[in-house]
């Protein structure tokens, strides 16, 4: 799949690549209200990465739903909401409205951007909250599959993992990004308006990988590997950890097509060593 916030509404890549030929396309975080999203500068290349700070800038659930989900109807892929809000209400109204809306296949909850000053990343502060946030969701979301987006900024990945199912989660989105920054030196000023923002990219696939093994070691429900996936084998890696499936989103901004390669990519690995079914890997690992 693509990850939320590297894909805009997905039919922008159309013309890119085969939306068909991936298994899902996770659109930007939607809230019921349009967010106008932090003031530029808010994206700045980093090592091996890139930090953001675009904060939940969107088009709102109506928008959304009249402008931008017809076109992707169109597809066979399967279109998960990802769902943002300052306050519990706000992923409640949210959920309810878009849980009524045919041609979606699941909700992402967003409760771990760090890139707002309220809301959000408040329910990754302690696991109590995040159980809090999840089980209320779930409520209103009678007739799709809930999936809860987990932070990396927190002491136990497993302690959130563990919550979450417990609170009714059909699957978890494991990691987003880290909270990190970058100086300008000649100006002695940060290089995001925001100060701070999100980490994304190779740097962090070792951290997200590890997250992602512990996470499927704690829960029993579907963990989805995020972070630093950029190839068929960063793929490979988190399936072999316990994944049940990926999300591709730093690489889309320099290689638009990333999730259909590793998607042709999985499936000639699985041609090549005679194995019918990818799910035979997943959490292969041996220690």
């Amino acid at each position: 799949m693509t990850a939320s916030g590297t894909f805009a509404y997905g039919v922008e890549f159309a013309h890119l690549m085969d939306l068909d030929a991936i298994g899902g396309i996770v659109v930007k975080g939607i809230s019921m209200k349009p967010i106008k999203g932090n003031p530029p500068p808010r994206i700045w290349e980093t090592s091996s990465g890139m930090l953001n700070a675009i904060g939940w800038q969107n088009i709102g659930a109506v928008d959304f739903v009249t402008a931008k989900l017809p076109a992707l109807r169109k597809y066979r892929t399967n279109i998960v909401v990802n769902i943002v809000g300052f306050e519990l209400d706000d992923y409640l109204e949210v959920a309810r409205f878009l849980n009524d809306c045919p041609g979606i296949a699941a909700l992402e909850l967003n409760i771990s951007c760090p890139n707002v000053k309220k809301g959000g990343f408040h329910f990754n502060k302690d696991p109590r909250d995040a159980h809090t946030v999840t089980a209320k969701t779930k409520k209103v979301c009678t007739r799709l599959p809930l999936w809860v987006k987990l932070s990396p900024n927190v002491t136990d990945i497993s302690e959130f993992a563990r919550a979450c199912e417990e609170a009714g989660a059909d699957a978890l989105s494991v990691i987003n990004t880290l909270v990190g920054m970058a100086i300008d030196v000649e100006k002695r000023r940060p290089r995001l308006n925001y100060v701070t923002g999100g980490l994304s990219g190779p740097a962090i696939k070792p951290i997200a990988l590890r997250m992602v093994w512990q996470a499927c070691r704690a829960v029993k429900i579907p963990v989805i590997g995020v972070g630093g996936i950029a190839t068929t084998e960063d793929a490979l890696e988190f399936l072999i950890a316990g994944a049940r499936a990926v999300q591709v989103g730093t690489a889309n901004f320099y290689n638009p097509a990333a999730s259909q390669q590793i998607a042709l990519g999985l499936a000639d690995y699985c041609r090549r060593r005679k194995i019918g079914d990818i799910n035979e890997i997943t959490g292969s690992l041996r220690t």
